[in-house]
């Protein structure tokens, strides 16, 4: 690779408490200090830890269902979460004080969703939320929240919480998901929305309207912007049987990655590896994100994928910290 332009893993960085779990680590974000916030099922909680991984504090833990799905934070350092198990978007401050919830808990909006039956039941967008999965901020302190699970709809909040604007509906053509699962906004306000069943992240400027979309990557889970303009995109495993909405049956395994591509979409890094639970590789990567130095942090959501379908042992990891080495080419 040009420039030397690669990503190590450090292995044993998390200081992770005696007697705490993580089965899955569902949102990774870090502060204006390059503090790390874990959000994590089975235990359910908040997990803050210095740069080099020295544990910090642990909140939420009796807040949180067992479907935490992602965790924002904003330039004053407060914390928003998702749970798409109560249908809700909850902001904190640093120290876990609850300070804001939009949605009603446990009360989901009417899309025909039904959960036995999955994202093909559902008949029609709705209003906010049906087990929403990501939260991004622009700089004008508006928010933007993927509601994917049960819904097929981005919303567009002002940053006391009422609502704007949904775009949105289930489908493969542009502006239509199936499962917005993770979003991220550009330095020039154009929204990035990963539509996962759908293998394609597509684009929308702030107010909803359709721009472009890349469908040259995977599965996508996560997708975030460095300093440099640099997009980084979290992709899931697909397995033979299971069934992609536009690019039909998965006929050979896919494992998941991560890939670096340039602001044009051009792919300058990816890796993947059979080697799931090898350091360095991954079994579900679901979210990730960047810090001041350049160094990436990915969480994965190794139980639901791999544990409990008996893919993968259960000691295989659910988080891990890479150290930036070198530089990417020049376009």
């Amino acid at each position: 690779m040009a420039n030397g332009f690669r990503f190590e893993v450090i292995e044993g960085w998390e200081q992770l408490p005696e007697g705490y779990v993580h089965r899955d680590v569902d949102g990774v974000a870090v502060d204006s200090r390059d503090r790390v916030y874990l959000v994590t099922r089975g235990d359910e909680r908040v997990i803050v830890y210095e740069r080099e991984g020295t544990f910090v504090a642990s909140w939420g833990e009796d807040i949180f269902t067992p479907r935490t799905h992602g965790v924002t934070i904003g330039p004053d350092d407060s914390v928003y979460i998702v749970d798409d198990g109560d249908h809700t978007v909850r902001k904190f401050t640093p120290e876990g004080e609850q300070i804001m919830v939009i949605g009603t808990p446990g009360v989901p909006s009417d899309t025909g969703y039904d959960k036995e039956k999955g994202l093909t039941s559902i008949t029609r967008g709705g209003p906010p939320f049906n087990r929403p999965t990501n939260i991004a901020l622009a700089s004008n302190g508006e928010l933007y929240v993927c509601d994917g699970y049960g819904n097929a709809r981005v919303h567009r909040f002002s940053a006391d919480g009422k609502l704007i604007q949904s775009w949105g509906e289930p489908g493969t053509g542009p502006g239509q998901f199936n499962l917005p699962h993770g979003m991220c906004i550009a330095a020039d306000g154009r929204v990035l929305v990963t539509d996962r069943e759908n293998d394609r992240i597509q684009f929308f400027s702030p107010d909803g309207e359709y721009l472009d979309q890349w469908t040259h990557v995977q599965r996508p889970t996560d997708v975030c912007i460095d300093c440099e303009g640099l997009i980084y995109v979290s992709s899931l495993w697909w397995r033979v049987g299971q069934h992609s909405f536009v690019n039909g049956p998965i006929r050979h395994d896919l494992p998941g990655h991560i890939s670096v591509l340039d602001p044009n979409g051009n792919v300058l890094l990816r890796w993947v590896s059979a080697d799931r639970c090898a350091p360095g590789n991954f079994v579900a990567p679901h979210t990730l994100c960047v810090d001041s130095h350049g160094d990436l942090y990915v969480g994965e959501v190794t139980y639901t994928f791999g544990v409990s379908k008996d893919l993968v042992p259960p000691d295989c990891h659910t988080f891990q910290k890479f150290i930036r080495k070198g530089s990417p080419p020049k376009a």
